[in-house]
């Protein structure tokens, strides 16, 4: 299971993040744009170094990368003074990467972070990539194109959700389902506007192409994601980690993080 969820973490680290940081378009961010490369090549290395004080010293550095990134989101908020609800779910984007550094850096040294088993922290690497990262800047970005009541309910439901999936690490699997049910809503809500409100007729087949595999692959990857909660919680029959990370994991890294970013970037590239 950990050669494909290292797979995708890469995916975050070295494609995602950095094109994602692209589309917040801020001049502020340029600076670590450019050394994302650097930052962020150690922390790949350290996913396949057998845990230890090399892996745990090149985790380190993605880690300072990711809290340099966070840093900026208080920088922004001053500047703006704004919390709406696009703002905030472009914010939860800058500073979710610091929560995979840090889980990162615990699990390369074999360190139970917080009494977490190593392979939670393994896991929690690419959820604060794609759920948290990913996620929370589309779901900005739709809200921006979007904009209403459900572009509004998705800019916060979805860095409300991750922010609840959280929390339930530390509570219960009752509160971890919780979070999965607002990040679901806010997940599918920002499926219904990019199929329904996103894409239109004026765009090149490549981008509509995307745009509508970021949308339907979502439906699938989210239901998966509440089964394994729900499963938890219940004690019901549910995917083993194994499975979600074939499936859930997969998808949403692929079918949606990576499509969309690649969708919005030429959305962007054609406006300019």
């Amino acid at each position: 299971m950990f050669v494909l969820v290292n797979l995708i973490v890469m995916l975050g680290m070295l494609v995602v993040v950095p094109m994602g940081l692209r589309l917040i378009g801020s001049p502020h961010l340029n600076r670590i744009r450019r050394l994302w490369p650097l930052l962020a090549a150690p922390g790949a290395v350290a996913l396949w170094l057998p845990r230890g004080t090399v892996a745990t010293a090149l985790a380190a550095v993605y880690a300072l990368g990711t809290l340099a990134l966070a840093l900026h989101a208080p920088g922004r908020l001053a500047r703006t003074r704004s919390l709406v609800p696009a703002e905030i779910a472009v914010l939860t984007a800058l500073v979710a990467p610091s929560v995979a550094g840090l889980a990162l850096v615990a699990e390369r040294g074999g360190h139970q972070l917080f009494g977490f088993d190593l392979d939670i922290l393994a896991l929690t690497v690419p959820h604060f990539h794609f759920a948290g990262f990913a996620a929370a800047l589309v779901a900005g970005l739709v809200c921006r194109a979007a904009d209403g009541p459900t572009g509004r309910f998705a800019a916060l439901s979805v860095p409300l959700g991750t922010l609840l999936v959280l929390a339930g690490y530390f509570v219960d699997d009752w509160a971890e389902l919780a979070g999965a049910l607002v990040l679901t809503a806010g997940m599918w809500a920002v499926a219904l506007l990019t199929w329904r409100d996103v894409r239109d007729d004026g765009q090149d087949r490549t981008t509509r192409f995307l745009l509508a595999v970021s949308a339907s692959v979502l439906v699938a990857t989210m239901l998966l994601a509440l089964s394994w909660a729900l499963g938890e919680a219940t004690g019901i029959p549910h995917p083993n980690l194994t499975w979600m990370a074939a499936t859930h994991g997969l998808g949403n890294a692929l079918g949606f993080a990576l499509c969309a970013v690649l969708a919005w970037r030429r959305l962007e590239e054609t406006a300019a």
